[in-house]
């Protein structure tokens, strides 16, 4: 699985933990919701800045996001 995956797994993964709509999270972290819909679809790479607002509001580590063995 390439890291682009993994990142759009674990988002969607801990987003839901969360209960956070794509919307919510795209808000608190300052990023348009249909950005965080491509993310969670691969469409996009994030920056390195990017996966660190998402994981400031999930309340998790940046590295979280990027672990291929993620729960």
């Amino acid at each position: 699985m390439e890291i682009r995956e993994v990142f759009a797994r674990n988002l969607r993964r801990q987003r839901q933990k969360k209960k956070l709509s794509q919307e919510a999270l795209a808000h608190e972290a300052g990023v348009d919701r249909t950005y965080v819909s491509a993310l969670e679809r691969s469409v996009y790479a994030a920056s390195i800045d990017t996966v660190a607002k998402l994981a400031r509001v999930l309340g998790i580590e940046p590295a979280d996001l990027l672990n291929p063995h993620s729960e």
